[in-house]
């Protein structure tokens, strides 16, 4: 096993970090866990790994944690903290729990990435194949960490991977399917670049061979320009054309073209899904699905079946003729675009938290046309504000009334303030949680519970 009777580092004792301390612990590295977070702070991590021999160096990254034969960088730790940068300088190896998982797995991998669509489109996936029959593991970026698992996983299984640009940054080796769901300005808080960015996702196909797939979107010019690195067969898939290999749609259809050989999957209006993106997603995970070994039949029941993933434009409740949605993951400008654009009724539209440094000219475009109330909660509040205002300027849309609130408990009793029968109350904050809460599913769960607060109380008192 790797890195047995080493000095293992890992930086970071997040979910992975977690999962990773446990398995290399078991198998006698002698690991160490530096987080610069105190010990409070992480009591239930610490809690979980109680019986095992492990050190912690919390609070700080003293220089004691340079003293590892490798050190391993949690997704979610800068590589310009300062820690990486001297072990780097002293030539110190850095790993991943991606790469050590990849390497170790014994199943043949599908990995999935995208700015957006990642966690529908790996779940539709993971259902196609255990439909098919397959016993399927899933995770990655969603759910477990898979190195808990890998010792389980055999040969003729599946193991289908949600992999985040952090994830990707820095691997040398690329699963047996890769697919690239989108690619547009995302996490720029944390690469250098949007080119940084881009090169971090290419690394899903980079490392291919001649027999590995690669399902690409043939809508993007970026996404497409990714078929320069594949050495493997590579499938498009296409929402707006016909595609003479691929998915796409045709007639109205769900439609795979493959190997001289068309299967329709299903109706276009069988979809349980809400918006354009969520069949992109489909035609995706059809595409992933075909090639992965599962036969129309399966793919069917799935994608006329499922309903969605919690926090991705999850209806929580009807109230006096309004729906409410969960858009909680919306972290960035694009997917807060993708859920405007999936509805036709007025909409009152949650925004705000942490902004990411990425650009807000393209949602303010839509949001004074889509949009009959903006109300703005967190630190993002203000820049969306100006950037709303700006469009206006500009001659887009018409203006609309736009409010600010000092929590998301306040945006929600403003906007029951506010809404009518038939409008839509739609949390999609385009920003991550962070300047409120630990995540965008906390922030999910919050509102949530806020609605239901409102469905369980007056209605009519709320609106006083």
């Amino acid at each position: 096993m790797p890195y047995e009777k080493q000095r293992v580092t890992i930086v970071g004792l997040g979910r992975e970090g977690t999962a990773l301390a446990k398995f290399l612990a078991r198998h006698e590295a002698e690991v160490t866990v530096t987080d610069i977070k105190k010990e409070e702070a992480l009591r239930d991590r610490i809690d979980e790994l109680r019986e095992l021999p492990i050190r912690y160096l919390l609070g700080t990254h003293p220089e004691e944690a340079l003293e590892a034969d490798v050190i391993f960088v949690s997704p979610g730790v800068p590589r310009a903290l300062p820690i990486l940068t001297e072990a780097r300088r002293r030539g110190i190896p850095l790993d991943t729990e991606t790469r050590l998982f990849l390497s170790l797995c014994s199943a043949p991998i599908i990995g999935i990435t995208g700015s957006s669509g990642k966690t529908t489109t790996t779940t539709l996936v993971g259902e196609i194949m255990r439909a098919e029959g397959y016993r399927t593991f899933v995770g990655g970026n969603i759910g477990s960490p898979l190195i808990d698992m890998v010792e389980q996983i055999r040969p003729s299984d599946k193991v289908v991977m949600e992999l985040s640009s952090f994830q990707l940054d820095g691997l040398d080796q690329s699963p047996h399917i890769a697919a690239v769901l989108n690619l547009s300005p995302n996490h720029l808080d944390r690469h250098a670049s949007m080119e940084d960015y881009v090169r971090a996702k290419q690394n899903i196909v980079r490392f291919q061979h001649h027999s590995d797939y690669a399902i690409l979107n043939a809508d993007q010019e970026l996404t497409r320009e990714l078929t320069k690195d594949c050495q493997g067969r590579v499938l498009l898939f296409s929402r707006k054309q016909e595609l003479e290999e691929g998915a796409c749609t045709v007639q109205g259809q769900i439609s795979v073209r493959w190997e001289g050989k068309e299967s329709r999957v299903c109706d276009v209006s069988d979809i349980q899904l809400l918006g354009d993106h969520n069949v992109e997603n489909i035609l995706a995970a059809a595409a992933v699905g075909w090639v992965a070994g599962a036969k129309t039949k399966a793919i069917r029941s799935v994608v006329t079946s499922f309903t969605g993933v919690e926090h991705r434009l999850e209806l929580v409740a009807e109230i006096n003729g309004v729906r409410y949605y969960n858009d909680s993951i919306a972290t960035s400008p694009a997917r807060a675009i993708a859920a405007l654009n999936s509805f036709v009724e007025p909409i009152v539209l949650l925004a705000g938290g942490r902004e990411k440094h990425l650009p807000l000219a393209g949602l303010a475009r839509l949001i004074v046309s889509k949009t009959r109330s903006l109300i703005l909660f967190g630190e993002a509040a203000p820049l969306l504000e100006r950037a709303v205002l700006e469009a206006l300027s500009k001659g887009n849309g018409v203006a609309i009334p736009i409010q600010r609130t000092s929590s998301l408990a306040e945006a929600v009793r403003t906007a029951a303030h506010v809404c009518q029968a038939g409008d839509v109350v739609l949390l999609s904050p385009a920003c991550t949680s962070f300047d409120m809460y630990r995540d965008f599913a906390e922030r999910g769960e919050h509102f949530k519970s806020l609605v239901r607060e409102l469905r369980n109380s007056s209605y009519d008192e709320v609106r006083e």
